[in-house]
């Protein structure tokens, strides 16, 4: 069983649910829309990413033989329900806003339109991934808008949530705007730059630092970026003079530890008192775009980060108030009505108005009605079957680095204030509601 491809990584519930559903001959047609409630404080945007995963794993949805064996073994369904799901593929439509889309809470991510039973299986992996990506897009890009144009790079995949985590990590973050990755395998699917020079490890395998500083820049001239606070941050920095007079060439140097401020002030003067201004310096250790922010704040000498642990787990807000809800069931608007969980209910559209390329505003509305603005969801599968390309990380990128650049300044703040963006209901939108909400239950 390839965890990343089976249907079985969802929740018991929802196969209990379509057990019920195909004893009960509910297959008419159901719409799903996954959205966010609201933002974690201080949030005034987030970013929209992998649906390019969701269609990925949809056009290829099925159970194995030994999928449906432990489902035919595990005690929770009645026989011949293996069987039923043995046929069953995503034969659905959707529609999704694309890859790298800025968007606000209430605003669907995704419409899945189905018969019931597909549209509901696909509920955990869905949210699994889309939430996963579009969190770890979101506070890269915080952190992009933090530098404010210096160079941030990924650190983290030692620290990730395992594998899939890793590898949407290097994705998220260079959709985002870094620069690159040190994940390799993300270099190889994704055509991200891959940066990385050594270890603190390297240079304790030396009995001496400069020693160390020699064996690598002799080895990868095209790239000598040292370490240099394996012992002591200025001595270091001083080895790093005495290489370059040596004859050579030092691109770069990078600080892990201390405070990294008053250290890169430090090195930044030896560097520049040994007639090495060219000579960049780097940043890491536990940052994330609070950090980013300080140090520039500070006036630090700091040319790039190095973001890691903090960033591709997300540590400061590690979840996105995420919700896939049935919209409408048998041509029937449907709307929870749970307190503090409300949504609007019927198949919706947002349409985005600009001014002066500014974003100004949304509408969130009904899906037929055509309010003014450019529309957002956009058809991504009919039939099961994928109807718009998939795209490479670099148009994606480009999105985000568009979307980012048209956001109000109020919105791009590390402390937001709530609900900073307008986002309007429409009335028809309001009538459906009230009229969803008279419906006798």
């Amino acid at each position: 069983m390839d965890p990343a491809r089976s249907p079985l990584l969802t929740d018991l519930y929802q196969l209990t649910m379509i057990d019920s559903y195909l004893q009960r001959g509910m297959r008419g047609p159901a719409s799903f829309e996954l959205f966010s409630r609201k933002l974690p404080p201080g949030r005034g945007f987030y970013i929209a990413s992998g649906i390019e995963a969701v269609v990925d794993w949809l056009t290829t949805m099925r159970f194995s033989e030994a999928e449906l064996a432990w489902i035919r073994e595990c005690g929770h369904f009645r026989a011949g329900f293996a069987e039923e799901l043995a046929q069953l593929r995503f034969t659905g439509h959707v529609e999704a806003v694309p890859d790298g889309t800025i968007l606000f809470p209430q605003e669907p991510i995704l419409r899945v339109t189905a018969p019931l039973p597909e549209a509901q299986l696909i509920e955990s992996r869905v949210m699994n991934l889309v939430h996963l990506h579009s969190l770890l897009t979101s506070k890269a890009a915080r952190a992009v808008l933090a530098a404010d144009g210096r160079r941030l790079v990924d650190f983290g995949m030692r620290r990730a949530h395992g594998a899939e985590a890793a590898m949407a990590a290097a994705r998220s973050t260079w959709i985002a705007g870094y620069a690159g990755t040190a994940t390799c395998l993300a270099g190889a699917l994704y055509e991200i730059p891959t940066v990385g020079t050594m270890a603190h490890s390297y240079v304790l395998a030396f009995d001496r630092e400069i020693d160390a500083f020699r064996a690598f820049a002799t080895a990868h001239p095209e790239n000598v970026v040292l370490l240099i606070d394996t012992y002591d941050t200025a001595e270091g920095a001083g080895k790093v003079v005495e290489l370059a007079h040596e004859g050579y060439p030092v691109h770069g140097v990078r600080i892990d530890s201390g405070d990294l401020g008053a250290e890169a002030r430090r090195v930044r003067r030896i560097l520049d008192e040994g007639g090495l201004g060219q000579v960049r310096i780097l940043v890491s250790g536990d940052l994330d775009e609070y950090a980013v922010a300080r140090l520039r704040a500070d006036g630090a000498p700091v040319d790039g980060f190095g973001l890691g642990t903090r960033m591709d787990t997300a540590a400061d807000q590690p979840h996105l108030d995420m919700a896939y809800k049935l919209q409408e069931y048998g041509g029937v608007a449907r709307r929870k009505r749970s307190v503090g969980k409300v949504h609007w209910p019927g198949r919706k559209q947002v349409r985005r108005r600009f001014i002066d390329g500014m974003a100004a505003g949304d509408t969130l509305c009904l899906a037929d009605e055509e309010p003014a603005g450019d529309p957002l969801l956009t058809e991504m599968m009919d039939g099961g079957r994928r109807t718009r390309a998939a795209e490479s990380t670099a148009v994606i990128r480009e999105r985000v680095a568009a979307g980012l650049a048209t956001l109000p300044k109020a919105c791009r703040a590390l402390e937001a204030e709530p609900d900073i963006y307008p986002v309007e209901v429409s009335s028809r939108l309001r009538d459906c509601a009230a009229a969803t909400d008279r419906q006798r239950h």
